[in-house]
């Protein structure tokens, strides 16, 4: 017990360090977009920022409790924790509160829980336990479908509460499998679904499937002992046309207007002028007041409560999922590019550690924390940037949010937890 109480005091500073720099960033970005003159007071909790402070605070207390709590309990009940979460977003459909369309939230008093933030961490504990056990093997089709079924469980449930958003974020775990060992082919397949997906959009069905056949066959045609040629082949080609006319009716008939919209604006596909105003004063309107605002920045901003765009809440959800926008106004690409090096530093420093970790459910854990958070990084961004579709997924420890906050103050204090009693594993 006294080994245990020692590897509390054994935490990454870096890390830590981090975390709080990002942490008090999002606070006070938070208050800058959400103030409108009125006097600041910080335990005002009737404010965003002052709630995003109380949050921050909640965050560090329940972070202690799990840097505090025995390393084997995060292993022993991980399967436990998987289940009771699925049971919690099966609650959903029955209790749950529709929130933008979509039905993620719990509304307890005056305060609203997204339990899918909570998720994210319980299916980190499942896959690291899973491939830490020493009867799973990946090489094995059974395991494998076992593992793919853990991830995807999850997925299919939030899809179908009409939060796309959060259901991608889980797909960031194949990473983690790749690392382990998992087949390289499902990677390349998960690359090839989703540029012939983008391209018979772009494109067309038809043209992509007989230019993906057309390559198929070329390939297989001068690559040299491959067995049964002919069945590859038309198997693969059966899937490219899946693939491609699939992307178009799910587009077509399953989607959503709004996210119809979404993927409109990204890959730009509408052509009619007048439809393209309409976007620009409805779905559009976001991500070009978002621009503007990044742009007016310069290259060292406004400076701090000067940002006339922030101030003037020009830019819907500025403090939540546009957050970047008002990093850019205020600290401009210097300060923009301080904020994306803090985040490169945490997630490195978190795969460093991983592969530094004796303990294999360890390891795992840290990939899947690093996986997530970067996930959550590179689409916000991207998509404040217009690089990647509008989704709606807050920026880690940046983003206005009691529940995203505290899920990722959870999900990398137990990491610390882990490497920190890595000198006691062997």
């Amino acid at each position: 017990m006294i080994a245990e109480r020692k590897n509390i005091l054994r935490l990454d500073w870096v890390i830590i360090l981090v975390y709080f720099l990002l942490l008090g960033f999002g606070i006070g970005n938070i208050l800058s977009s959400s103030i409108s003159g009125e006097e600041i007071n910080i335990f005002d909790f009737s404010t965003l920022y002052g709630k995003q402070f109380l949050y921050a605070l909640i965050s560090l207390f329940f972070g202690f409790i799990a840097i505090s709590i025995e390393v084997k309990f995060y292993e022993r009940f991980s399967s436990i924790f998987y289940i009771l979460s699925i049971v919690i977003l099966l609650c959903l459909f029955f209790f749950g509160k529709r929130v933008n369309g979509a039905l993620s939230w719990f509304s307890i008093a005056s305060f609203n829980l997204q339990p899918s933030e909570f998720v994210k961490i319980t299916v980190a504990l499942a896959v690291s336990k899973y491939i830490s056990d020493f009867q799973t093997d990946l090489k094995n089709t059974i395991d494998q479908f076992k593992l793919f079924l853990i991830i995807l469980m999850p997925i299919v449930i939030i899809i179908f509460q009409n939060d796309t958003g959060s259901s991608i974020v889980f797909l960031s775990l194949f990473f983690v499998l790749y690392r382990e060992g998992i087949s390289q082919n499902y990677l390349k397949s998960i690359f090839s679904i989703i540029v012939l997906s983008i391209l018979s959009l772009k494109v067309s069905a038809p043209v992509t499937a007989v230019i993906a056949i057309l390559l198929i066959i070329f390939y297989y045609s001068f690559k040299k002992k491959v067995r049964n040629k002919i069945i590859k082949i038309i198997s693969v080609s059966s899937l490219c046309l899946i693939t491609c006319f699939g992307t178009i009716f799910t587009y077509e008939n399953i989607l959503k207007n709004h996210q119809q919209n979404y993927i409109k604006v990204w890959l730009n596909l509408e052509k009619d002028p007048e439809k393209i105003k309409q976007m620009e004063r409805t779905i559009l309107y976001n991500l070009n007041e978002s621009k503007k605002a990044i742009s007016s920045g310069g290259m060292t901003g406004k400076g701090y409560l000067k940002g006339t765009r922030t101030m003037g809440n020009f830019v819907p959800a500025q403090h939540s999922d546009y957050i970047f926008s008002t990093v850019g106004e205020e600290w401009g690409f210097l300060g923009s590019v301080f904020i994306i090096l803090l985040y490169t530093i945490l997630i490195t420093r978190i795969i460093y550690l991983s592969e530094n970790q004796k303990n294999k459910f360890s390891r795992v854990y840290g990939y899947c924390t690093a996986s997530i958070l970067f996930i959550h990084f590179l689409i916000n961004i991207g998509m404040v940037l217009g690089l990647t579709p509008t989704i709606g997924i807050p920026l880690p420890f940046l983003s206005y949010g009691g529940s995203s906050l505290i899920a990722f103050t959870l999900l990398l204090s137990i990491f610390l937890r882990l490497d920190g009693n890595k000198k006691n594993e062997w």
